[in-house]
């Protein structure tokens, strides 16, 4: 009896729980299917039915942009990486997958209070905006003087939090895996010595998302350290998913016993893994500018006359019409292309980095200014002097000696360009710049002065100044000369306007500090008369009908 009652109560409790578990599932559909109507009403009766795409600030309510029907929400462009310089702010955005890039019209700079992110001080147009090799946009905006932070703001008032932030001065910028796999890192704040290899077991690679997290690096040894390049060894994760790795994964430098630097590099592959068997040009050139829109078509149409073939422009963060002279010339079938290189005292790095991108297309490399010309006084063209001046073939630097140029009595620039215009020059050639094989390259790709160490095995040779030699038009007229008052591209020279080594011969000499003509200055750098450039170019290139040169003339 007792275990029969015993069986009757189990079987009634098991009935109980059946009724139960019903009743609460019939509950909890209902629940669902009401809360799913009322959510979805309260948002058509807030939004309408032709609720358009903003962008919002992230600090307010989730990044979105919400839209019609069952489509899942896009997030919206935010900052990535906000990098301080001197005068002004680059930031690089992060956009969702195949959105559209904005455009300087779309975008604003706008200045918070370091105190709060959320109270706008002032909003003002972009310095520029551009986009990288990776295809990153970035925005340069001016700094403001009461020291607010820069953010952006996108198509209409709402503006996106400020990114994390780094000082230019010390911080891995850029990386590059290389053809033996190892990640080639440009970096400023060791202070190394230039012209020198330094000690690399002071120093280690670190690969990961987040460097304050140290459980979840990756290191690895550096192979080579000089000047701001070092070449690490490569972790065999990152090799084998670069498209995962390079929108994530950066690479750092870590002083052993000391600190991390900071790090915007995410080391990509940008060159071919087995070297071309043939070279797709014989001679190309590098240079670094910055507001020399004024200059580059005479420079590049000029050097295409006498055999140059491929021209790599790195842009400094130039703000004039560099870029739309750059786009007229590749218009014109001029192989040119434009580089953004946005890091300031960075011209060796830019050059090494130039070299490695040059490789694979040209078997010549000249690095140069766009206010130096080569000239070729006995009336050869390039690929001659470069065959006869290349024997034996060790051969892989030559060496050019360069005369400087003074403003040859002109108060304005020149309305024929600087070769027909400038002709009186210093007597003793003041240094020299070189024209490499960039195969030959040290692999720690020093570099000083536009002249790099090569690998054993391989020499330079010294040009003869009567078969080629380079025409620097460095003392130009004072309207144009008084811009290099602004900055210096190069690492290991001080500014003209720095008190620093004011006796230096990397000045102009007499010239002090101030950027304030001397009463004298169309005069000075004159000690020899030169018009071996300016009577081949107005012999040769000058239109028979017109006299005009052909960079007188609109390209295209």
């Amino acid at each position: 009896m007792a275990a029969r009652d015993r069986r009757r109560g189990g079987g009634g409790g098991g009935d109980v729980s059946w009724s139960r578990f019903f009743w609460c599932t019939v509950f909890a559909v209902l629940s669902c299917v009401l809360f799913t109507v009322f959510t979805f009403s309260t948002l058509r009766l807030s939004f309408g039915e032709t609720f358009q795409p903003v962008v919002v600030p992230s600090w307010r309510i989730p990044a979105m942009r919400a839209v019609s029907g069952d489509s899942e929400p896009a997030p919206s462009v935010s900052i990535r990486e906000t990098v301080i310089f001197p005068d002004q702010a680059v930031i690089f955005l992060k956009y969702p997958p195949s959105s559209r890039l904005f455009t300087r019209e779309d975008i604003h700079c706008v200045y918070v209070a370091a105190s709060d992110s959320a109270k706008l001080r002032l909003k003002q147009p972009p310095a520029g905006v551009d986009s990288d090799d990776s295809g990153e946009q970035i925005v340069r905006c001016p700094l403001a003087d009461n020291g607010s932070l820069v953010s952006l703001a996108f198509e209409s008032d709402e503006h996106v939090p400020p990114g994390p932030s780094h000082r230019w001065d010390s911080l891995v910028y850029e990386a590059v895996i290389d053809r033996d796999n190892t990640t080639v890192v440009f970096v400023k704040g060791l202070n190394l010595r230039p012209e020198r290899v330094s000690n690399a077991s002071r120093f280690e690679c670190v690969y990961g998302w987040d460097f304050g997290k140290p459980r979840f690096l990756l290191r690895s040894d550096v192979e080579s350290i000089a000047q701001e390049i070092v070449r690490c060894k490569t972790p065999m994760s990152v090799l084998s998913s670069p498209e995962r790795n390079d929108a994530s994964v950066k690479v750092s430098i870590r002083v052993k016993g000391g600190r991390t630097l900071r790090s915007i590099a995410r080391p990509g592959h940008r060159a071919a893994l087995k070297p071309p068997a043939r070279k797709l040009h014989n001679m190309c050139i590098c240079t670094m500018v910055r507001n020399q829109a004024r200059f580059i078509r005479e420079w590049v149409v000029y050097h295409a006359r006498i055999g140059v073939q491929r021209w790599f422009i790195y842009d400094n963060n130039s703000e004039d019409d560099t870029d739309d002279v750059i786009e007229s010339l590749a218009y014109a079938n001029y192989n040119i292309s434009r580089h953004v290189w946005p890091w300031i005292k960075t011209q060796e790095a830019g050059f090494a980095h130039c070299a490695m991108r040059a490789r694979d297309e040209c078997e010549w490399v000249g690095f140069i200014d766009v206010d130096e010309f080569f000239h070729l006084p006995t009336g050869l063209f390039l690929d001659d002097v470069l065959r006869n001046e290349s024997r034996p073939s060790n051969v892989a630097e030559l060496r050019v000696s360069c005369h400087s140029f003074g403003p040859s009595g002109l108060k304005h620039a020149p309305r024929q360009g600087v070769t027909a215009g400038y002709t009186c020059r210093m007597a003793a050639p003041e240094r020299h710049k070189s024209i490499v094989r960039p195969e030959a390259l040290n692999s720690t790709l020093i570099n000083v002065v536009h002249h790099f160490h090569l690998r054993s095995g391989f020499a330079f040779a010294n040009m003869d100044r009567g078969v080629m030699v380079i025409n620097h038009y460095k003392y130009q007229v004072w309207e144009v000369f008084k811009e290099k008052f602004y900055r210096r591209v190069a690492t290991y020279v001080a500014d003209w306007n720095s008190e620093q080594n004011v006796g230096s011969k990397d000045r102009a000499p007499g010239l002090g500090t101030k950027a304030v003509e001397p009463p004298d200055w169309p005069s000075r750098f004159c000690e020899v008369e030169d018009t071996g450039l300016r009577d081949r170019v107005l012999q040769v290139f000058a239109d028979p009908r017109t006299r005009l040169l052909p960079w007188q003339e609109e390209v295209g």
